[in-house]
């Protein structure tokens, strides 16, 4: 299991894994006057792995 863990930190851009707080982060962004013109757009909370795969 230790392997598989390496591998994927491995594949991350960021260079460590996230955590709910991350995500908790991006809402909370979202939710705060800071977005207020952000509008239907998608936020990914990927650590740069879906840049990198794309």
């Amino acid at each position: 299991m230790q392997a598989l863990l390496n591998q994927r930190l491995a594949r991350i851009p960021l260079g460590f894994m996230g955590d709910g707080r991350d995500s908790a982060s991006a809402a909370l962004f979202l939710a705060s006057e800071d977005a207020r013109f952000i509008t239907g757009t998608e936020i990914v909370v990927d650590g740069g792995m879906t840049v990198r795969c794309g």
